[in-house]
């Protein structure tokens, strides 16, 4: 099958399920199973595309030219590859989980819940496979509205509060950041294609120059970059899926992806190396990372203390990107990877205590590992991750991070990674080790509870199991690195 065509249908295949789990609202078995293999299809056609795309092709599709210079296509580089895997790969593991957990919780509007879910994940492929600045702002977009109503899935007061604030500062850093990035770097650059060696090199210097990297780093509020993080935990307020959607599937990889993209093919990292005044970026990385990691340490809720973990990981990405350094950035290619794998097994598990056992609190989960031992088991594999310790695979991306500012004597980088991972360490062990060496708090017995269901178990194991097989397979997302350094 000619590439275009297997874009084509790529693309089309998650919009054709999202018609289809409509059309069968009045048999949940039926959605569901359409559900899963519709993900499954997905992911089959993504990774047929992997081999071409290893070996040196870079696939395409063009739909049509809006204006001159301005186009909607698609361009598959390994960067894209990655993130499409990693999307269509989770979704259908996600599937698995929310049969369990939707049906567990009694949840209202299923439907509309896989429907919705599917429309994201056509969104996220269409953001991995974008060809330019001006095609990924467009899906990009459609991600944030298409989100939206699974963010403000229980229809509370306070989840419409939540919504609002989803909303509004991700359409709000888009249309007053990075629409106006995407304009000027079409009119000075005359195209908005994403360039091995970028598209700025000889046409932007100086002040203008870092001030269209702000436009692009603070636009790109899927990133979550100090100050326009709060819609995250804000989103906190939807079902665990959902959250599972948003820190580890699509939404946050859909922007941290976004800013590597930018740095190495709009910009180029030759011309940031050669520019002046560029540490800022560093800096707010930095100071996100300590300053979430912090917040996360304080927080009792457990879906905060996890959101505000997400917050400082996704800065590791931005803070190993703007290094510029060939280790660091293959590092920030493997996060992306790695941290999607260990964060959806850490919010699987907290969906998991509180379809089981109704506890929402880091206090409440003295004991629990006794009676959840597969859930808690997981969640220690992707604490592991998140801290960086193996054998997980957030293990080799902090590894190479930190190889990649100690080559560069960025001695400000290193003591960030450091501390932080003392930080991640401090917030997530002694969950661990309430849950598995404390006694269950007096009472606990009257209120017996096993493990959540079936299906949530199965998934939050696969993505554990995944979470240590990346650790020692990381050659796909390693040589996809690689690869965009060495010509993508």
């Amino acid at each position: 099958m000619p590439p275009a065509s297997l874009i084509a249908i790529t693309l089309a295949v998650p919009v054709i399920g999202a018609v289809l789990i409509a059309a069968c609202h009045r048999f949940p078995d039926l959605r569901e199973a359409v559900t899963l293999v519709t993900s499954a299809l997905l992911f089959a056609c993504v990774a047929a595309l992997l081999p071409q795309v290893l070996d040196g092709a870079r696939p395409a599709l063009h739909l049509i030219e809006v204006l001159p210079g301005l186009a909607l296509a698609f361009r598959i580089e390994p960067l894209g590859m990655l993130f499409a895997l990693v999307a269509s790969g989770l979704w259908t593991v996600n599937s698995l989980y929310s049969i369990g957990y939707m049906r567990g919780n009694n949840e209202s509007h299923q439907t509309r819940f896989y429907v919705c879910f599917a429309l994201s994940i056509a969104a996220a492929v269409g953001i991995a496979y974008a060809g330019n600045v001006f095609t990924l702002f467009v899906f990009y977009e459609l991600l944030t509205l298409i989100t939206y109503p699974l963010v403000t899935h229980h229809g509370t007061d306070k989840a419409r509060s939540g919504g609002r604030v989803y909303l509004g500062l991700l359409i709000g850093t888009s249309m007053l950041l990075l629409l106006p990035a995407l304009i000027f770097t079409w009119q000075i650059a005359g195209t908005t294609d994403f360039t091995d060696g970028g598209i700025l090199d000889g046409k932007l210097a100086g002040a203008a120059l870092a001030a269209l990297l702000a436009l692009y780093m603070f636009g790109i509020g899927k990133a979550a970059l100090m100050p326009f993080h709060r819609w995250l935990p804000a989103a906190m307020v939807a079902p665990t899926p959902v959250s599972a959607l948003l820190h580890a599937v699509a939404v946050v990889k859909a922007g941290v992806f976004s800013v590597v993209k930018v740095l190495v093919y709009v910009f180029g990292i030759d011309l940031l190396a050669a520019a002046a005044n560029m540490d800022w970026l560093l800096v707010v990385a930095g100071f996100t990372i300590l300053a979430a990691s912090v917040v996360a340490l304080k927080a009792d809720n457990l879906k905060r203390r996890l959101a505000y973990s997400t917050v400082s990981q996704l800065s590791y990405v931005v803070l190993a990107a703007a290094l510029l350094a060939p280790l660091s950035i293959v590092g920030a290619v493997m996060h992306i990877a790695a941290h999607a794998l260990g964060k959806i097994t850490l919010f699987f598990a907290a969906g998991a205590i509180y379809t089981a056992a109704h506890k929402t609190e880091v206090s409440q989960l003295d004991g629990i590992g006794r009676r959840m031992p597969w859930t808690m088991g997981a969640f220690a594999i992707g604490a592991l991750s998140m801290i960086g310790l193996p054998p997980a695979a957030g293990f080799i991306s902090k590894w190479y991070m930190l190889a990649g500012a100690m080559a560069i004597s960025h001695w400000m980088a290193v003591a960030v990674i450091i501390v932080s991972t003392l930080l991640n360490a401090g917030y997530f062990l002694p969950i661990v080790y309430r849950a598995f060496l404390r006694a269950p708090a007096a009472g606990e017995h009257e209120h017996p509870h096993g493990e959540a269901p079936l299906p949530m178990v199965i998934a939050l194991t696969l993505t554990a199991a995944g979470t240590v097989l990346l650790f020692f397979l990381p050659d796909v997302p390693l040589a996809l690195g690689r690869q965009m350094l060495g010509g993508g």
